[in-house]
């Protein structure tokens, strides 16, 4: 089985808006998942510059899928259907 890869943006409106948070996903996805996903921060991943006005930060990709307002049981969830739970 391939690894799911998730990427936190780390950018300053994410981080502000609620990205802080997420932090405790590197505690809880070794735990929960082992070495079926690998979590990573990523400077920015560029979301909210694409539409400003609309934007639903924090972001979240989980491979190539993104999680707007991202928060810890949203990425939860996403990461449990990806492994079909």
């Amino acid at each position: 089985m391939e690894k799911i890869s998730v990427k936190v943006c780390l950018g300053t409106t994410c981080f502000v808006m609620g990205g802080s948070n997420l932090q405790e996903l590197n505690d809880i996805i070794p735990k929960r998942y082992g070495d079926r996903v690998e979590i990573a921060g990523s400077p920015c991943l560029g979301l909210c510059s694409i539409n400003w006005e609309y934007s639903k930060a924090p972001y979240v990709k989980i491979d190539d899928e993104v999680v707007a307002e991202a928060t810890v049981e949203k990425v939860l969830e996403a990461i449990d259907k990806k492994l079909g739970k």
